[in-house]
């Protein structure tokens, strides 16, 4: 796999802008961010991670669980979502061993953020997922690009994007050419990057109540997972497809919860 992936980046990383840095990556600076090993799949799959470690316990038996499949959602007046993105400095690119990560950190308050009525939230990290997490109607997509936030109350709030084949992206490429081949991070020295053109031109949405999707599997998460898709090129999908053939949770059950649809 590990050559085949190599094999992919390299023909990626023919599009990329001049100046990328190559993949001989330093990961020593690396820290897991997980206590317990888990895995999508097998004895420590996602249908097992409440036994791996006591600190996962609700990710099989909270009743409020993401992702889903969004079927039947409720026609709702919801206030329209506005996204203050900005080109930011990115210090690394991370493998966490389950997908591709950017985090940022920005003591002084500046820096990209979703405002939904009164209320702004700040662009901490961004991941992605190959095949989408979220069902719409029992279908899903190529990947889906999750854009997490937190408000100053401390609580998070989700933007699923969904992804499919089709145009280049040229932000997609700036981060994979980054993209580590294996658990760690690549130091991106100089490198800037607006995250905001992989939203949509249409930011109608739907609504949800849920939780992180891998361990700890938290809650108190309202999920915003955006209808219209964005394109990204196939051959961008195979480099990330050729490191995560698949890190999707199977969608969990809705548990009586309202799923609600923008205008």
């Amino acid at each position: 796999m590990k050559a085949c992936a190599l094999m992919l980046l390299l023909t990626v990383s023919a599009w990329a802008p001049a100046g990328v840095a190559d993949q001989s990556a330093d990961y020593s600076h690396y820290v897991s961010p997980w206590k317990t090993p888990w895995d999508y799949e097998g004895p420590r799959g996602a249908e097992h991670w409440s036994e791996l470690d006591q600190a996962y316990g609700i990710c099989n038996q909270g009743k409020a669980q993401s992702p889903i499949d969004i079927r039947h959602p409720q026609k709702s007046k919801l206030p329209a979502l506005h996204f203050e993105y900005a080109t930011e400095a990115v210090n690394y690119v991370i493998n966490n061993a389950h997908t591709i990560r950017v985090n940022y950190h920005d003591p002084a308050g500046s820096g990209s953020y979703l405002v939904v009525g009164n209320k702004r939230y700040q662009l901490t990290q961004f991941h992605f997922h190959r095949p989408s997490e979220e069902y719409v109607n029992g279908k899903r997509y190529d990947m889906v690009l999750h854009l997490m936030h937190q408000g100053a109350e401390g609580e998070i709030v989700g933007v699923a994007v969904f992804l499919q084949a089709g145009a280049f992206s040229p932000v997609v490429q700036q981060i994979w050419a980054h993209m580590p081949m294996r658990e760690g991070q690549t130091p991106v020295p100089g490198l800037r990057l607006n995250i905001g053109a992989l939203l949509p031109k249409d930011r109608a949405y739907y609504r949800y109540a849920g939780s992180q999707t891998a361990p700890p599997c938290s809650e108190g998460i309202t999920w915003y997972v955006l209808k219209e898709p964005v394109e990204i090129a196939q051959q961008q999908i195979d480099a990330y497809a050729a490191l995560y053939p698949h890190d999707a949770r199977p969608p969990q059950p809705l548990n009586g919860r309202r799923i609600l649809e923008s205008d």
